[in-house]
């Protein structure tokens, strides 16, 4: 019985699935995205993510276990000079899965797993593009309802400054039609 166990184990024996994971996890490190279907995408989130949480504490012990699992040094390097930085005060969720549809040849599902903290294109909307929202409903809300006062009469001052204002409209079209 396979009872609790969702480890995927993507059609590869042991070896295989553990030498592709390495060299995928290598890769989305020192390129911060790569290219890979959505299943893969998903077993190399649950391999790379505990190697990023390591490499939160940067001591030789860490180290080591990070190089037994990637067995990449450059990788290693990388991952605890400047994404480890990055991370640092971040608790968890360090990649990301963008689907970008099917494959043309075999019709698998293709996606971008990146590491979050290094895409500038999202990072710029969120900085760059806040917005202040609204929450839009069909009803009123009671407290459009309490700022609504009825129809206030017009004051003396502000009649007299719209009079105004359409005496000088009607002055300066009438000048218009005149130079024409």
């Amino acid at each position: 019985m396979r009872h609790r166990k969702k480890f995927n184990h993507l059609s590869r024996t042991s070896a295989h699935r553990k030498a592709m994971l390495s060299n995928m996890a290598s890769s989305l490190i020192l390129h911060k995205r790569i290219k890979t279907t959505v299943a893969k995408a998903k077993a190399l989130r649950m391999y790379v993510e505990p190697l990023i949480n390591k490499s939160k504490t940067d001591n030789t012990h860490s180290r080591r276990v990070v190089f037994s699992h990637l067995q990449n040094k450059e990788a290693v390097s990388e991952l605890f000079r400047e994404i480890s930085e990055k991370v640092a005060n971040r608790p968890g969720g360090y990649t990301r899965i963008l689907k970008l549809g099917n494959r043309q040849g075999d019709a698998a599902e293709v996606c971008y797993i990146e590491l979050v903290d290094y895409n500038e294109n999202m990072l710029s909307e969120k900085t760059g593009g806040e917005k202040k929202r609204t929450r839009r409903s069909r009803r009123g809300s009671s407290a459009a309802k309490k700022t609504t006062t009825p129809a206030t009469e017009p004051t003396a001052k502000s009649v007299e400054a719209a009079a105004e204002e359409t005496e000088e409209s009607k002055a300066s079209d009438s000048e218009e039609k005149k130079e024409e």
